[in-house]
């Protein structure tokens, strides 16, 4: 029904296979994308750079988003490969331990602080960095999660977090909509990652979730890359602004 031959498509935020960022790689390298992967470190390296050479990524670097120059040093070395790029996608979010499992009223100011500039900002700065690169348009994606606008026991500061990182989305989405590049945010219901496993008594977030889901189903990492693939494809390309919900509709249950 569409393809992706021949997109250039960057994806942030690969830790293993259990990633949203590896199904979402998958499903853009299955419709003939090609790929540039990051990984946060040397220590992350490893794990994830066999990832990279069985998707047939023609890029893998690191990308630290604290670190300050290497959103420029990715930008650039894509830029020298590639000339330019046609989709981003970032699955990046971070708290720290104890403010992820205060209440919101105790966060500290360095956890909210660290949670926005990891979870928020950095889409910023790699949509900032795609937008020159897409000169006939693109598509930028990030990860939400439906604690954004709904109270979800335990998931704490990181509602308020991704409520921001959904409005820094339709903001963005207004503001490129005239070159053409549209923004997304994909808001899957829960499932097993590294990054959801921090989230205290998670188990029972994921049986709830089952059980309110119409489908009675947890969604999978494939079910998030094939929407993902959709909304990089050019029959996408009128869409923009979005929430996407992948969760076997949970998020309609009060």
């Amino acid at each position: 029904m569409f393809s992706l031959q021949g997109k250039k498509a960057l994806v942030i935020g690969i830790a293993n296979e259990d990633s949203i960022a590896y199904g979402c790689a998958k499903a853009f390298h299955e419709q003939g994308a090609r790929l540039a992967i990051t990984y946060l470190n040397t220590k992350a390296e490893p794990y994830v750079r066999p990832i990279a050479e069985a998707l047939d990524a023609e890029i893998c670097l690191p990308l630290d988003v604290r670190e300050d120059g290497q959103f420029a040093q990715l930008f650039d070395a894509i830029g020298q490969v590639w000339g330019g790029l046609d989709v981003c996608l970032h699955s990046v979010a971070y708290c720290p331990r104890e403010d992820l499992h205060n209440r919101v009223v105790d966060c500290s100011r360095d956890g909210f602080t660290t949670a926005m500039d990891i979870s928020v900002h950095s889409f910023i700065r790699m949509v900032r960095g795609a937008e020159a690169m897409m000169p006939a348009g693109g598509t930028c994606m990030t990860v939400s999660f439906y604690g954004s606008e709904k109270v979800v026991d335990n998931y704490n500061i990181m509602g308020p977090v991704k409520a921001a990182l959904e409005s820094v989305t339709r903001y963005m989405a207004a503001e490129l909509g005239p070159k053409k590049v549209s923004v997304h945010a994909l808001s899957p219901g829960p499932l097993k990652t590294r990054a959801a496993s921090g989230i205290d008594r998670f188990d029972e977030l994921l049986a709830r979730a089952a059980a309110q889901a119409p489908t009675g189903e947890l969604v999978s990492v494939a079910d998030i890359g094939a929407y993902a693939a959709f909304l990089a494809s050019p029959e996408a390309s009128n869409l923009t602004g979005g929430v996407h919900y992948i969760d076997g509709g949970y998020h309609i249950r009060g």
